[in-house]
């Protein structure tokens, strides 16, 4: 892919029926549940991205056997009911966040030791939380750079008995719950999990709770912010659908108030279990006009459609924070996004990000620890960084569709969950041109 995507503005409604890609979420997570249950396991709907690829990878140098279909978008994994077997080995989970707070889990109460390294951007996002849990529950970690981050040794906690609960920090990622919470088959005691620190984005939580019942797992809520696990949980191999990426399929749907016309992404349904369909909600609430159709959401709005901002909490969603920012460029007045102080924890700062490339392009926006207000404005012309941040650049590209001179760098960093974006983009700004 080129260094650079130039955007081409789109002055008529789009009329779009597409597919996007299986979602990351659930494609991780799927992998790792999988990986621990008793038998092989088909998982239908995979995403192919670096992520996964990294994910994959990762179960592949662990020894488990992974039969990788790509063109049917399908993978096949042997789990051992919690067993390892490769009790050592030397894995790289490349910037992929899931894979880092999954697998580090998995491998901390297990019975092996193993090195653990990751890229430049990996290494500068948060571990200590889960480590630190880890270690209470009797892993031992050996730093080999920074405490608390990437690259370290970890010996696993197995045959070790276990504390009756552990306290896990979740305020800067619910990964960290989650990975507690999938490696239950390896844990073989009842142990409860209590959460500590302020909680956001628990709707992938969720995700997680609901495909551990999938997979043949239970839990319960012992008290506000506690989950239990019952002893010797065991998870069944499972034909598994991956839903279409809600994430993906945003960027799709906010085309719609930018310039009008009708966009339906297959598969995507109100019943969704990812919690970025909110955000598809929000588009209808700030005027657009929803259908839930057997073959998908359609979403539509007049050619001439003009659209206010809003004040929104998005820690359950924020993941869309910078398509909503993007939105706000043309609304009739300011929008405020709140609750998203752990996105400065992500692939980048992105609440700084959003504020850089805005102040770059002539917009007024301002920002406190954990929200971002943006005033309406016409941008203008801007090559705009994505500090390697898939996120910033299909986000920001969506400006270019209304504003012309707009530049996306690198961006190839699309690869890490939808290595074909720029290429549907740029066949809409064909059709449309």
């Amino acid at each position: 892919m080129d260094t650079i995507f130039s955007v081409t503005p789109i002055s008529k409604p789009v009329h779009l029926e597409l597919e996007v890609p299986g979602s990351k979420s659930i494609t991780n997570r799927a992998l790792l549940l999988a990986s621990l249950a008793n038998g092989t396991s088909t998982i239908c709907g995979t995403l192919f991205s670096d992520d996964s690829r990294h994910f994959l990878n990762c179960l592949k140098e662990l020894g488990f056997p992974v039969i990788i279909r790509e063109a049917q978008r399908e993978v096949v994994v042997t789990g051992f009911g919690g067993e390892i077997p490769k009790k050592e080995a030397h894995i790289y989970v490349g910037s992929a966040g899931t894979a880092a707070r999954f697998l580090t889990a998995m491998l901390g109460l297990s019975n092996g030791t193993y090195y653990l390294d990751a890229s430049e951007q990996m290494k500068k996002r948060p571990m200590k939380p889960l480590l630190t849990a880890l270690e209470e529950m009797g892993a031992v970690v050996i730093y080999q750079e920074k405490e608390g981050y990437f690259p370290f040794m970890i010996k696993g906690a197995s045959f070790k008995k276990l504390p009756s609960s552990v306290k896990i920090d979740v305020k800067n990622s619910s990964q960290f719950l989650s990975a507690l919470l999938m490696v239950a088959p390896m844990i073989k005691q009842e142990i409860t999990i209590e959460l500590t620190g302020q909680t956001h984005a628990l709707s992938y939580v969720e995700i997680t709770t609901t495909m551990i019942k999938q997979f043949g797992g239970e839990l319960s809520f012992s008290a506000p912010n506690q989950y239990h696990i019952p002893a010797n949980i065991s998870y069944q191999p499972q034909i598994y659908q991956v839903e279409p990426d809600i994430s993906a399929a945003c960027y799709f749907y906010a085309m719609i108030p930018l310039l009008g016309g009708s966009v339906l992404v297959k598969g995507v349904h109100l019943d969704s279990m990812q919690g970025d369909i909110e955000f598809i909600n929000l588009l209808e609430k700030m005027g657009c006009s929803l259908r839930d159709t057997s073959l998908g959401i359609c979403l539509e709005a007049s050619p001439n459609f003009s659209y206010s901002g809003v004040t929104v909490d998005m820690g359950a969603y924020s993941d869309q924070t910078m398509t909503l920012a993007a939105l706000a460029l043309f609304a009739t007045s300011p929008t405020s996004i709140n609750n998203i102080a752990h996105i400065r924890l992500q692939e980048c700062d992105r609440i700084k990000a959003i504020e850089t490339e805005f102040n770059r392009m002539g917009i007024t926006c301002t920002s406190t620890d954990s929200s971002i207000t943006i005033m309406p404005g016409l941008p203008k012309p801007t090559e705009i960084e994505t500090y390697d941040d898939h996120r910033i650049a299909m986000a920001f590209s969506l400006i270019g569709l209304r504003a012309f001179g707009i530049v996306i760098k690198n961006p190839s960093c699309c690869r890490k969950t939808f290595e074909n974006y720029f290429d549907i983009l740029s066949s809409i700004i064909e059709k449309n041109s």
